[in-house]
């Protein structure tokens, strides 16, 4: 028998219904119209309506029971202790390209927690195999009408599936995926691409495969594998050249010019390391449908430029204001997959602003191998090897994505604070936006 979660209220948003019910942290949610709540795909399915009737345990031990009126939809306000209102699902499989298994030994322990789970991929955008997923979760789904779900498909070729994720279900997982998109559940897909397996003509089948279900499922991205330097005893893979890019982009260019004059989506779309390696321009902002894969690298190089433009535009009709702020220097780390963007970003700003100066390091990933480029897997300790001793102006400016979610702490454990220690210079941490890269760099800007 499953053990029942307690679903325990740890915030209650002002001015929300909740608020209004006097709900408080450490409450409990017990029913929903009578139905006990597994998870959270519960939970939002049984919150849907305008009228629900709510069963609480207080902290005190009273149970409370709620009838609230509300707009289909309206959320409650409350958020959980256990966001997923249940445990988290680990990955069965053994995939020959998983970058967990390549990371170094002594990192902290969630680092290593494989999440093969729907519910986050409904809630967070994280990509599943759909591996371990029963008929009954599948029905769930179904029933609920939750979507969008964001499936990693790697091949639409059973065997090899099975091969890719060292998982004899993974073929039969396929079946699943159909299931959800005759259902009208839409997905976004994800392949990995393996050089010498399942790239060429496998993957010109998984994309006829997946175009069949347009546009219920309603993109595809295709990223090259990320390798480290910590694949000691694992699949042998190799990385991709200038010229497997320019094959690889000349595949899913040719499906595009096929498919949007059909559905007006261009479907499949290449994340933006294939164009950097094969040394072609970046596709303009229409080519990626509303930038519906930002997360996976699919348009987010675009995205920035086209921001920054615009935020520079508007900054230089307001000239004074900078330059009444007097000289400033200041410095900027990347990874060296955005070196060049960010170092065209810094020259126009100067270009404009001739009292601004900035230097742009690119950073060499030493800690998971020079392969790995983004600077979402920079660590504190290189970027404090490279840049003790070179000019860092006044303020070092570092993109967000180089610390953990929500807090001032590196993929290694270093904290902002340690690093500024020593380095001897203020750091502040700049989020994603072309506009946010622009008013960090014209004025000041720091998460933490």
């Amino acid at each position: 028998m499953k053990k029942q979660h307690l679903h325990t209220i740890e915030k209650v948003k002002p001015g929300s219904i909740a608020e209004e019910l006097e709900l408080e942290q450490g409450d409990v949610l017990l029913e929903i119209n009578g139905n006990k709540i597994e998870d959270i795909f519960d939970y939002q399915y049984y919150t849907q309506d305008d009228y629900i009737e709510v069963l609480i345990r207080k902290k005190s031990g009273e149970e409370w029971l709620l009838e609230i009126d509300k707009d289909y939809d309206e959320d409650l306000g409350i958020s959980f202790e256990n966001g997923l209102m249940d445990e988290y699902r680990s990955c069965r499989n053994k995939c020959i390209f998983c970058f967990i298994d390549q990371m170094p030994k002594g990192m902290r322990e969630t680092l290593y927690f494989k999440d093969d789970d729907a519910r986050l991929s409904f809630l967070q955008g994280n990509y599943v195999t759909l591996t371990n997923m029963s008929d009954a979760d599948i029905e769930r789904i179904i029933r609920y009408n939750l979507s969008p779900i964001n499936v990693s498909f790697q091949t639409t070729n059973p065997e090899l599936r099975c091969k890719m994720l060292n998982n004899r279900f993974a073929g039969e997982a396929l079946h699943k995926a159909w299931r959800l998109a005759r259902a009208g559940i839409t997905m976004n897909g994800q392949i990995v691409l393996c050089k010498g397996v399942n790239d060429g003509e496998e993957l010109e089948r998984s994309i006829r495969d997946l175009s069949q279900y347009l546009p219920v499922i309603e993109s595809v991205s295709v990223v090259p594998v990320g390798l480290s330097g910590h694949r000691e005893g694992l699949y042998p893979l190799e990385p991709f050249t200038k010229e497997d890019a320019k094959e690889v982009l000349g595949i899913i260019h040719k499906w595009q010019k096929k498919l949007y004059p059909e559905y007006g989506l261009h479907f499949v779309h290449a994340s933006d390391e294939w164009y950097i390696l094969a040394q072609e321009e970046l596709p303009q902002e229409e080519r990626y449908d509303g930038y519906l894969q930002l997360e996976n690298g699919v348009g987010m190089l675009r995205l920035l430029l086209d921001e920054f433009a615009q935020a520079l535009a508007e900054e230089k009709n307001h000239k004074k204001r900078v330059t009444d702020r007097g000289n400033r220097t200041l410095s900027i780390a990347t990874g060296k997959l955005a070196y060049p963007f960010i170092k065209e970003m810094a020259d126009a700003v100067m270009a404009a602003f001739e009292t601004v100066k900035i230097m742009v390091y690119p950073i060499r990933n030493d800690f998971f191998g020079e392969l790995i480029t983004v600077s979402g897997l920079l660590t504190g300790q290189d970027l404090k090897a490279q840049l003790l001793g070179q000019d860092l102006g006044e303020r070092l400016l570092l993109p967000q994505n180089v610390l953990k979610s929500g807090e001032p702490v590196f993929l290694d454990d270093m904290t902002v604070g340690a690093l500024e220690k020593a380095l001897q210079v203020p750091v502040d941490i700049v989020k994603s936006s072309g506009k946010d890269f622009v008013d960090a760099v014209l004025y000041k800007s720091g998460l933490y």
